[in-house]
């Protein structure tokens, strides 16, 4: 059973294939922390800690021995008051005032599967479902601690749900989604880092005493840094070594931290961030906090992103898409940015017949009178003055080609010249009479207000009702500023920001509802929200303005330690490169794209002859290897963050087939490369075949895996791909 309950120790055991969590109820009723790690038998792992006396650490009411401190015992979800002076999970203010908290074991329950939390995404399918019920005898709060184990991927997930049975109401200030005690060691915390046009950098250092944390307190989760954190040993690698990771089903205000006490003990958190947040909790409501992803590796990186990979592949979301193959598109915005026209639009799409391209998409400038990006966001209908007879023309010639349509928005925006503000100035967030910032001249609908959530609701709805739209690109371009809401009373102005996320979420799940054929696309400023909570909804989001190949290696390898490449949407665009100035091969363009959701951001009209076959090829070819890069296992090979090239691979689950992508940066005279690889069959014989070279060999899986394989000395900037297939 993955979850079993020992009433005479009381203890708890989760179980997974490779990991084993424990916890027990301490005499007090406290929940103390046991175990997390590589899997042992069930077994009482109490004596993991030992109590003793410790200066300046009280201890609690009750202690069996006078020997037991909060501060230096490793607790589920820790609260304030108690005597433990790290960082709590949750956080109260009660009407008098008072902020104590003395939460103890009540009851439990064990059912099969699990349930999502209700308004917030979450991963389904699992295997069975914990629930421990906390109280504070004192006040009456209730908090219920949740647990699902996923067994066959080695995922715990993690949520609390706070319930108010005090007769009054009150106020949460904290409410982190897991806190997990880990005991003693040495470790690196890992996170991913970053900006705009350069997204999720991966930052390694080792933890010290005190708290190292990240986060966002943007509205979003950000470009500058992800709702994600590991702990690794120093020695650990992408194939060996042990690794803690934690990522949120968020899109909003995170915190990820660890804590470092003199003992060396470590506490991991992750959550809402508590910062700008409180939340009026009325007597007999709840408050649930999204969900933690919780897992842990002996056996490297690599098994750490591929557990969070099956998570987001295999449980995460409804939609149809989520392991369907994707259409490769070609978007209009290099192409023509603002400037277009019906017979432009038209004479694009005519250029793209033969190319292989499934699905053209119409960004931004297509409504309202949207010449510039001063004007219009929020008046979601069609630019008669460009598009006199509508998108029905377009849609026309995409469908006579074979091709679909797709669309641009950015809904929870709005203009100071649009129908929408004069209309509705209440509608944006900021308070009247203060100035105020804006961002790319633009302001941030409330969405926090329910009103503004169905008018969206509605107007979106319409477009997608009368065209035949197949792809809608989702994005949003700034972060809060000057957050207000005139909807709301003043003691509840600090929950703007996750009511925000919730009518986000409820918008999102009406939409890919009512439109089950639509494939929604995330994006925020290229990579700025890319998180589990977004990828729910969207299967797939576009990883970064920056689209040059090279400053693209570090991008998608970065993101490939939580999200898999399917997630991921990748374009060949123009050069030079319109973000960084890098003049860059067509091939290794493409080589780098096709290793996620591929298409083109770039002129058709513009190409030669030998481009538009040489497009013709890769369409084809990407077609070909889909399969391997929406269902196989990926592994990284080198990082491009310490190395002078990059490599990773994909490999089917049958082991029958296999991608190699290798791209060097610089060119190092009279020097050739051997590579590892990872994941084959060590007894099957392997066919090796440099797709668009002269090497062709066969090697045994383990020759390839163990001896390696040797790249041919490749110029600056320059590809080197490789399909293997296993030999019958």
């Amino acid at each position: 059973m993955p979850i079993t309950y020992d009433a005479e120790k009381r203890l708890f055991t989760l179980q997974t294939a490779n990991t084993t969590l424990s916890f027990g109820v301490f005499d007090h009723g406290y929940l103390f922390s046991h175990y997390y790690g590589k899997k042992v038998k069930n077994a009482d792992l109490s004596q993991l800690w030992q109590p003793g006396a410790s200066g300046f650490t009280p201890n609690y009411d009750g202690a069996p021995d006078g020997r037991h401190a909060l501060d230096v015992i490793p607790t589920e979800y820790p609260s304030y008051g108690g005597g433990d002076f790290r960082e709590p999970a949750i956080g109260v203010e009660f009407e008098n005032g008072s902020r104590l908290l003395d939460l103890v074991y009540q009851s439990h329950t064990i059912e099969k599967g699990n349930k999502e939390p209700d308004g917030l995404p979450g991963l389904s399918g699992g295997d069975e479902t914990l629930e421990v019920t906390l109280k504070d005898a004192f006040t009456g709060l209730v908090v219920v601690l949740r647990y699902v184990v996923f067994a066959d991927i080695d995922i715990i997930v993690r949520n609390s749900r706070i319930v108010n049975e005090t007769g009054k109401p009150l106020y949460i200030t904290r409410a982190l989604s897991a806190s997990l005690d880990l005991c003693e060691g040495k470790y690196d915390m890992i996170s991913l880092y970053g900006g705009h046009c350069y997204e999720r950098q991966i930052c390694r250092e080792p933890l010290r005493h005190g708290t190292q944390s990240v986060g966002s307190r943007r509205g979003t989760s950000s470009h500058f840094h992800n709702p994600f954190i590991a702990l690794a040993a120093p020695e650990t690698t992408e194939t060996a070594g042990e690794v803690y990771a934690a990522a949120l089903i968020y899109s909003g205000n995170f915190i990820a931290q660890a804590d470092v006490n003199y003992q060396d003990a470590i506490r991991l958190q992750i959550g809402i961030h508590p910062a700008d947040f409180r939340w009026k909790l009325e007597n007999g409501d709840s408050f649930v906090t999204p969900e933690a992803v919780l897992t842990y590796s002996a056996t490297g990186l690599n098994t750490m992103s591929q557990n969070f990979h099956n998570a987001i592949k295999y449980h995460l979301g409804h939609t149809k898409f989520r392991n369907a193959p994707r259409p490769v598109v070609i978007n209009n915005w290099e192409a023509t940015y603002f400037n277009f026209n019906e017979e432009k639009l038209l004479e694009l799409i005519g250029s793209c017949n033969g190319l292989g391209i499934d699905t053209f998409v119409l960004d931004d400038g297509w409504f309202g009178h949207r010449d510039n990006d001063r004007s219009s966001l929020g008046d979601w209908f069609v630019d008669k003055n460009k598009l006199p007879h509508g998108l029905t023309p377009l849609i026309e010639k995409c469908e006579a080609q074979g091709m679909t349509f797709g669309i641009w928005f950015e809904p929870e925006m709005i203009s100071e010249d649009s129908d929408l503000y004069r209309a509705h100035p209440d509608w944006c967030m900021r308070l009247e009479g203060r100035p105020y910032c804006r961002g790319r001249h633009q302001l941030i609908l409330d969405l926090s207000r329910d009103d503004v959530e169905q008018y969206l609701e509605k107007v979106i709805g319409d477009i997608l009702s009368t065209y035949r739209i197949s792809y809608v690109k989702w994005d949003m371009n700034r972060h809060f500023t000057d957050a207000y809401s005139a909807n709301l009373p003043a003691d509840r102005q600090p929950e703007i920001f996750h009511r925000y996320v919730l009518n986000l979420y409820k918008l999102l799940g009406h939409l890919t509802e009512t439109f089950p054929d639509v494939l929604f696309e995330g994006c925020s400023g290229g990579g700025g929200r890319f998180d589990m909570g977004m990828l729910y909804y969207d299967p797939q989001i576009w990883t970064s303005d920056d689209s040059d190949a090279i400053e693209r290696l570090k991008i998608q390898y970065g993101t490939s330690l939580v999200y898999p490449p399917q997630a991921m949407t990748a374009h060949v665009s123009a050069c030079p490169n319109h973000q960084v100035g890098r003049v860059t091969p067509f091939r290794t363009r493409a080589a780098v794209a096709m290793s996620a959701i591929f298409g083109y951001e770039l002129n058709p009209l513009s190409l030669s002859e030998q481009e538009r076959a040489s497009i013709a090829d890769q369409t084809a070819f990407y077609h070909s290897i889909q399969p391997l890069v929406m269902d196989g296992d990926f592994y990284r090979i080198v990082d491009p963050f310490t190395e002078n090239s990059c490599c990773w691979m994909f490999v089917n689950k049958e082991k029958t087939e296999a991608l190699l992508t290798y791209v060097q940066k610089l060119r190092i005279p009279y020097w050739h490369r051997k590579i590892k690889l990872t994941g084959l069959d060590p007894d099957a014989t392997y066919y090796v075949d440099e797709i668009h070279g002269g090497v062709k060999f066969r090697a045994g899986g383990d020759v390839l895996m163990n001896a390696g394989m040797a790249i041919p000395c490749a110029n600056d900037f320059e590809d080197k791909v490789f399909k293997i297939t296993k030999v019958d």
